[in-house]
């Protein structure tokens, strides 16, 4: 089974909806499965030097819930860049040719799928990147990464001065009454505290690199380590966000899936989401 087909596989085991545990935790998606939306941006992505997508009439395509991909007239790719592999496969979308992607001397295979038959309205001759495939993408001259953002996603970042304790079996990682509390929609609060509020000493420096469409580039990972058991990448922060995200530089936050978080005296239950399914 190709990674296309997985993709849709998984698509058909969501499609009652997106993936939350309980609608009164946080606003869920507002997309379905298929939505197509224009994209108001100029869309513009680069592989080994050279403009490959350059683009202000790109798609928005909700392949699942959570976040759309980028469908890309295919006018509006550098010619030469799709290389047909000649293997064609059957998506929710419709019929798609399988292309790679090259560009100098850098080439990626089946990067890239040309629809070339679709009963959804405006994918005709389109193509969708994995997003890998390109070295960067840009919306306008900002630089995004991961995915497209959602225009359906709004992501906040309040200052406040509830009582957050952080714990993880009883221990206590960090407490704080002056967190940074991000809001983003289809995801649980997540709760930054100041570095001075945690406990590092139960904490273990990672390698580990994330980004996120709407924060940036993480610039720290750590490891949680209790009763002599390591819990990889439970905290992170980012000390060069996003300008729309700047409350949350230098901060720290966990992940409210695989800690206890105690607000304002109350005990909150842990989430699912699609980063633990437990």
């Amino acid at each position: 089974m190709s990674e296309l087909e997985k993709q849709d596989a998984a698509t058909d085991r969501r499609q009652s909806g997106p993936e939350v545990p309980d609608p009164h935790f946080y606003p869920a998606m507002a997309a379905r499965v298929n939505q197509v939306e224009p994209v108001p941006r100029k869309v513009r992505g680069f592989l080994g030097g050279v403009l490959v997508v350059d683009t202000v009439r790109a798609l928005y395509v909700w392949e699942w819930a959570n976040y759309p991909q980028y469908y890309i007239p295919a006018a509006d790719v550098r010619p030469g860049v799709l290389v047909d592999e000649g293997h064609v496969q059957q998506t929710r979308r419709g019929s798609v040719r399988r292309h790679g992607v090259r560009a100098g001397d850098v080439e990626h295979a089946g990067a890239a799928r040309l629809v070339t038959d679709s009963s959804v309205e405006g994918l005709q001759d389109t193509v969708r990147f994995e997003w890998d495939a390109l070295d960067s993408w840009f919306e306008e001259d900002e630089q995004v990464f991961v995915h497209p953002r959602n225009p359906y996603v709004r992501v906040d970042a309040l200052r406040s001065s509830r009582q957050v304790r952080i714990e993880m079996e009883g221990l206590v990682l960090a407490e704080s009454a002056s967190p940074v509390m991000v809001f983003e929609t289809g995801l649980p609060t997540r709760y930054y505290v100041p570095r001075t509020d945690v406990s590092f000493e139960r904490l273990v420096p990672s390698t580990t690199v994330t980004e996120c469409p709407y924060k940036g580039r993480t610039t720290g990972y750590w490891s949680v380590v209790v009763g002599g058991t390591v819990h990889p990448d439970l905290a992170w922060s980012y000390d060069f966000p996003t300008r729309q995200l700047s409350p949350i530089a230098g901060m720290l936050a966990f992940y409210n899936e695989k800690v206890d978080i105690v607000l304002d005296g109350v005990r909150l239950d842990r989430p699912t989401t699609h980063f633990f399914s437990s």
